[in-house]
C-alpha cells in the first residue's frame, strides 16, 4: 500500500546514521575537547514542507525521501564532518576546526546541489541553520538553541536557504517566582557554574519543545 510507512528501525538502518543520543554525546565531547581554542560548528538541516509529502504521497514516499536525503548529505559531506539523524525529518552536522563562514559556503553549495524529487517530479528543498562555538555559545543546549533559531528564521524567510545564528535580543518581562524557587535557582547556578538567565532560558526552551511550539 502506498500509504504504509517503512518500519522506523528499517529507515534508521537504511540511513545508517547515528541518532539524537549519539549526537548529544558527541557534540558535548567535541565542545569539551575544543574549549576556547578550536571552533565547533553545528548545523541543523531540515526538509522543507515535509508534512505535505506524507499527506500527498503517503508515508512510505516520505520515508524514501528521508533515506535519499541522508544518502545525499552523507555523500556530499564525505569527510566534512559527522552527520546524524536528529529527529523526524531533521539532520544534524558537527564539524570542528572550521570557520563559520567557510561552513556556510560549504553548506550553501550542498543546499544548491540537493536534488531529491517526489514521485510527482516536484523538487524537495532543505533549510539549514548554522552556529559556532565558542562564538555563539559554549554548551550543548546553547548551540542547539542557536542553530534551531537560525533554522526557524530561514523557514520564516521563505525556506530553501542557509542561515547563520545571530545575537539573541533579550526582552525583559515581569515574572513572579516564589522565594523558594529563586533560592533554589541561585543554588543551582552556583553549583553548575551557569548563569541564572541561561538556566531560565533552558527551562523555557524545554517547555516550548514539550508543547511543540
Amino acid at each position: 500500500m502506498a500509504n504504509k510507512p517503512i518500519n522506523p528501525n528499517a529507515v534508521n538502518e537504511a540511513l545508517g546514521l547515528p541518532l539524537a543520543d549519539a549526537f548529544e554525546r558527541d557534540l558535548t565531547q567535541a565542545l569539551e575537547a575544543a574549549g576556547e581554542v578550536e571552533n565547533v560548528i553545528l548545523a541543523m538541516i531540515d526538509l522543507d514542507e515535509f508534512l505535505t509529502v506524507n499527506e500527498r504521497y503517503g508515508m512510505s514516499a516520505g520515508d524514501e525521501v528521508l533515506i535519499k536525503t541522508g544518502e545525499y548529505l552523507r555523500g556530499a559531506l564525505k569527510e566534512g564532518g559527522a552527520l546524524y539523524r536528529y529527529s523526524g525529518d531533521a539532520f544534524a552536522l558537527i564539524m570542528t576546526g572550521v570557520e563559520k563562514e567557510d561552513a556556510f559556503l560549504m553548506l550553501e553549495e550542498i543546499r544548491r546541489g540537493y536534488d531529491v524529487k517526489l514521485p510527482g517530479g516536484e523538487a524537495m528543498t532543505i533549510t539549514i541553520g548554522i552556529c559556532a562555538a565558542p562564538e555563539d555559545g559554549a554548551r550543548y543546549i546553547e548551540l542547539v538553541r542557536k542553530a534551531d533559531g537560525a533554522l526557524f528564521r530561514g523557514k520564516l524567510n521563505g525556506r530553501n536557504r542557509v542561515c547563520l545564528a545571530r545575537e539573541e535580543k533579550m526582552v525583559t518581562k515581569t515574572s513572579h517566582y516564589t522565594v523558594e524557587q529563586l533560592q533554589r535557582l541561585t543554588k543551582l547556578s552556583k553549583r553548575e557554574g551557569i548563569g541564572e538567565a541561561i538556566l531560565l532560558r533552558e527551562a523555557l526552551d524545554a517547555l516550548l519543545k514539550k508543547y511543540d511550539v
